[in-house]
């Protein structure tokens, strides 16, 4: 049988909704209210505002919600490993409201992001055993956990037998992000040395998780080329790039300038400074263990019609396996 295994970040998935609170008449008599309620708090302890980096957490927009959900709805895979999810929770809504309960199966375990973004999963196949890393260190920095984020183990299994089929490792390695005023000659190599060995990290969890003839999936969002050093983890790990040579859902929407359309189809991010030429690049990746890649028989990316992006500054993407 062929099993679709792909991955996507939503870009900040988070929820309308975060506060406490106990409304009294509801709490003593248990009454149902129809219509619209409004909620007034008139001491502050009631509530609380979520922050990020400074900013108020919103909400994504319903308009957005919609665009990300019909790409998934479209593209149609059978496990989806997704980024930028707030919790599992909102995962769940996703999953149900938005996509009207085509994965019966859910996968999101906290992590460590101050941001509230997590990495989850969602699947047609059942689901065997759910491992996070978020607690893993590095020999560099054994005094703070190195993932940013997550890596997430999680098994797909066969739905009679509910054997395992293979294994996903889902993670989202260290952004570029840099504040406001901060020098990149000192802050990028701070953040490429970060996400190194997080690479590290997660090369050295799968070896030890996995053996030599085991199938497994290493995917997310890596925030780097498949090329880059940063990732020179998973080149030595033996993993193989199973986007080296992607079909595209459409054709990529042709730049101001001729010269500056991608090189080839297989990016998912696009990156522009201003008054410079835009970046194609890799960032989510599909990484296969030998055993696996030797059953590949596809290899997709959703092409987004505008370039600021479908719901989310990324495209998925996406491989076809033979098990």
């Amino acid at each position: 049988m062929d099993i679709t295994v792909g991955t996507f970040n939503l870009n900040n998935l988070f929820s309308r909704y975060n506060f406490t609170a106990e409304v009294e008449i509801v709490r003593q008599g248990g009454i149902q209210v129809d219509g619209n309620v409004r909620f007034t708090f008139v001491e502050p302890i009631g509530y609380t505002f979520r922050t990020y980096s400074g900013k108020l957490v919103q909400p994504k927009p319903p308009a957005e919600r919609k665009i990300i959900a019909d790409r998934i709805k479209a593209i149609n895979v059978d496990v989806l490993a997704v980024q930028e999810v707030e919790d599992i929770g909102v995962l769940r809504q996703f999953a149900l409201e938005d996509l009207g309960g085509m994965y019966p199966y859910q996968v999101l375990v906290e992590g460590n992001d101050q941001r509230l973004i997590d990495v989850g999963l969602l699947s047609r196949y059942p689901i065997g055993g759910v491992t996070s890393w978020r607690f893993a260190v590095h020999p560099e920095e054994p005094h703070g956990y190195i993932f940013s984020r997550d890596l997430l183990e999680v098994e797909i299994l066969e739905p009679k037998r509910r054997e395992r089929i293979f294994t996903v490792f889902n993670t989202h390695l260290k952004s570029n992000y840099m504040r406001w005023g901060e020098d990149p000659a000192s802050e990028l190599p701070r953040i490429q040395a970060r996400r190194r060995r997080q690479a590290e990290s997660v090369a050295a969890i799968v070896t030890a998780r996995t053996r030599p003839n085991s199938s497994f999936v290493v995917t997310g969002d890596m925030n780097d080329d498949v090329g880059a050093e940063t990732l020179m983890a998973f080149r030595a790990a033996g993993w193989i790039n199973g986007l080296a040579t992607p079909k595209e859902t459409r054709p990529a929407k042709r730049e101001q300038q001729a010269a500056h359309n991608p090189p080839h189809p297989a990016w998912t991010h696009r990156y522009k400074v201003s008054k410079q030429a835009p970046r194609f690049e890799l960032y989510d990746q599909v990484w296969l263990s030998p055993a696996l890649a030797r059953k590949q028989v596809d290899a997709w990316i959703d092409r987004r019609k505008n370039h600021a992006g479908d719901g989310s500054d990324h495209d998925p993407a996406w491989v076809t396996v033979r098990v």
